[in-house]
C-alpha cells in the first residue's frame, strides 16, 4: 500500500507539472469548466431551496379549496354551498374565502386583496386597516402607522392605515399581499353579502384528504376541489419548467462545454503525443501514463467542479441568486426578497458531479490509451 501511495504521488507531481507547463490553456479549459458548473449548480441549488421555501408555506394552506366553476372558468360560491359541506363528516373548519386582484397603477404592479382567515386571531382588522406584504411596502413606500390609497377598477376609493408589514421571511407568497377586512373588501369590489372567492377546508385526519375532496365533489358537483397536494404539484411543475427554461436559455455555456469535451475525445495535440511517447522510451509503462493523464484530468475537473459549487452556493445563499432570481421566481414587477435557507442535497450535489466530472474523465480516456499502447518511437515522429 505505500509503494502504490507513493507511486501515485509523484503522478500527481508530474500531472501539476505539465499543467504548469500548459499554464494558460489548462486555465482556459478550467475557467470554461468553472463557469459551466457554476451556471447548472446555480439553478440546481436555487430551484431546490426556493421549492424548500414554497413547501414550507404550503404547510400552512387549506387542506381543501372548493371553487366554483362555471364554462371552465372560476365563479363566485355561495353560503349555500358551504351549508353543503358542513354536514361531511371529517370536515373540521369550513370558511368562504374572500380575494381577488387589482392593478395598481402607480406602483405599475398588481396586488392581491384577502381577507384574512377569521380562525387566525392574528390578523384581526377594523375597517379601515390593512396588513401589507413587503413589495407592496416597498414599491408605494409606505410602512406600519402611514396610510395606503388603493383605487378600484369602477372608481371605488378606499383609504386604509397600515397596521402591519409581514415578515420578510414569508415573502415569497405575500410580497404582494393586502389584508382588508370584510366590509372594506364587500365595498371595494361592490360584492354583494352571501358571496365568496371559494371555500377552504380543513380535514381532521390527512389520510382522509382525497376521500373528503370526493364527497365534496359529490355534494357540490359544480365546484372544483383543489387539494394541498395538488398545489404542490403545480409549484413543483411551474418550478422545474422554469429551471427548464433558464438552462435553454443558458445553453451556450453548456454547448461550448460539450464542444471541449468532443475536442479532448477526438485526439491529443502533437505535443501531448511527443510528451506520452518520450515517457514511454524512458521506461513508463502503459498504466503510468494513463494514471498520470487521468490525475491530470481530475485536478482540472474536481476542481473546476468544486470550484464552480462554491461560487453558485454563494451567489444562491450569500448573494440570493441575482442572475437567475427573476426567471425562477417569475414575478413580473413585484418581485418578492426572499432570504433562502443555506441547505445542500447532497445527492443533488453528487449527481451534479457525476454529470461534470465523470464525462469529462471518460473523453480524455480513450485518446489517452490509444496513444500509450502505441510504440513509443512511431507516437514520437
Amino acid at each position: 500500500m505505500g509503494a502504490w501511495a507513493t507511486r501515485q504521488r509523484y503522478l500527481i507531481d508530474f500531472a501539476a507539472l505539465s499543467l504548469w507547463r500548459h499554464g494558460a490553456r489548462s486555465l482556459g479549459l478550467w475557467l470554461i469548466y468553472v463557469l459551466v458548473v457554476f451556471v447548472v449548480a446555480s439553478v440546481i441549488l436555487y430551484g431546490a431551496a426556493i421549492r424548500r421555501e414554497a413547501n414550507a408555506v404550503l404547510d400552512a394552506a387549506p387542506d381543501v379549496v372548493a371553487q366554483a366553476m362555471r364554462m371552465g372558468r372560476h365563479e363566485m360560491s355561495t353560503g349555500a354551498d358551504i351549508e353543503k359541506l358542513r354536514g361531511l363528516r371529517g370536515a373540521d373548519r369550513l370558511e368562504g374565502r374572500l380575494w381577488g386582484y387589482l392593478y395598481d397603477t402607480s406602483a405599475a404592479a398588481n396586488f392581491t386583496l384577502q381577507v384574512p382567515s377569521g380562525f387566525d386571531p392574528r390578523f384581526r382588522l377594523e375597517r379601515g386597516e390593512a396588513i401589507i406584504g413587503e413589495g407592496v411596502a416597498r414599491l408605494r413606500k409606505v410602512e406600519a402607522g402611514k396610510m395606503l390609497f388603493l383605487i378600484s377598477p369602477a372608481r371605488r376609493f378606499l383609504k386604509l392605515k397600515v397596521k402591519q408589514v409581514l415578515p420578510l421571511g414569508s415573502a415569497l407568497v405575500s410580497s404582494d399581499l393586502v389584508l382588508v377586512g370584510e366590509a372594506d373588501f364587500r365595498a371595494f369590489f361592490d360584492l354583494p353579502a352571501g358571496q365568496y372567492t371559494d371555500i377552504a377546508m380543513r380535514v381532521r385526519n390527512p389520510a382522509e384528504v382525497g376521500k373528503i375532496a370526493e364527497k365534496s365533489l359529490l355534494a357540490l358537483p359544480g365546484h372544483r376541489m383543489v387539494t394541498r397536494a395538488d398545489m404542490r404539484r403545480t409549484y413543483e411543475a411551474i418550478f422545474s419548467w422554469r429551471e427548464g427554461v433558464l438552462v435553454a436559455l443558458l445553453s451556450g455555456a453548456l454547448l461550448a462545454f460539450a464542444i471541449l469535451a468532443f475536442d479532448k475525445a477526438a485526439g491529443l495535440s502533437a505535443g501531448e503525443r511527443r510528451e506520452i511517447g518520450i515517457l514511454k522510451a524512458i521506461g513508463w509503462d502503459t498504466g503510468d501514463v494513463i494514471g498520470m493523464k487521468l490525475w491530470e484530468g481530475a485536478v482540472v475537473s474536481v476542481g473546476a467542479f468544486l470550484a464552480g459549487t462554491v461560487a453558485a452556493y454563494a451567489h444562491v445563499f450569500l448573494f440570493s441568486a441575482p442572475l437567475i432570481e427573476p426567471v425562477i421566481k417569475g414575478w413580473s414587477t413585484l418581485f418578492p426578497r426572499v432570504t433562502l435557507t443555506p441547505t445542500v442535497d447532497a445527492l443533488q450535489v453528487a449527481t451534479l458531479g457525476f454529470f461534470t466530472v465523470v464525462p469529462y474523465l471518460a473523453a480524455i480516456l480513450v485518446p489517452i490509451w490509444r496513444t500509450a499502447s502505441a510504440d513509443p518511437d512511431r507516437v514520437m515522429r
